[in-house]
């Protein structure tokens, strides 16, 4: 493994030393390049916290429905424990750990997650913020939810009420039950 960019798109598999199947995959994670070698049967979840330690995404379900890990992945948002590592050669993925750059200053959906006390044990909060994230651009970009209103006209940004929020952030489980805050963090950022 190799945190330095070496070349563009992955290698012929191969088998490695327990005779598993592995290929070369170039990622850019929270801004840096990386060219790992993969086993093929390596979720992106696992790459992130057992190869490059960002231990923000967590385990939690490791079947996609507690959003605990997910992630963003080319700006959009998904639950890296459903995704092998191999598939994703080139592209572009932000965990919570890369949210405020190379400084020190909390992202604004963070700071109001701090601020608005949208956490209890902490074990949901990577996933929710970078959800919410997503749930954002995704709402920017005019996609509609379940909830949106039909008459509303296709391609324009969504309008996010409690109700917008709850039903686009509904893939994200907080066991503590901390989701009034949660939600009112989320309006304390939008546009």
């Amino acid at each position: 493994m190799t945190g330095q960019h070496t070349r563009a798109g992955a290698t012929a598999p191969h088998a490695t030393a327990s005779g598993t199947t592995a290929s070369d995959v170039t990622l850019r994670v929270n801004g840096k390049p990386y060219t790992l070698t993969v086993d093929h049967r390596r979720t992106l979840l696992d790459l992130l916290r057992e190869d490059l330690d960002l231990p923000g995404a967590k385990k939690g379900c490791d079947h996609g429905q507690c959003g605990a890990c997910t992630v963003l992945l080319d700006g959009r948002r998904v639950n890296s424990c459903l995704l092998l590592a191999v598939s994703l050669d080139g592209c572009d993925v932000t965990t919570v750990e890369g949210l405020s750059g190379d400084g020190e200053e909390l992202h604004p959906l963070q700071r109001a997650f701090q601020e608005r006390d949208a956490f209890q044990c902490g074990y949901c909060t990577p996933g929710q913020i970078c959800s919410a994230l997503g749930m954002l651009a995704e709402a920017a970009a005019g996609h509609p939810s379940h909830v949106t209103d039909p008459a509303a006209p296709a391609g324009h940004p969504v309008r996010l009420d409690r109700v917008e929020i709850r039903e686009r952030l509904s893939g994200n489980l907080c066991r503590c039950g901390a989701y009034p805050r949660i939600v009112e963090a989320v309006e304390d950022v939008i546009p």
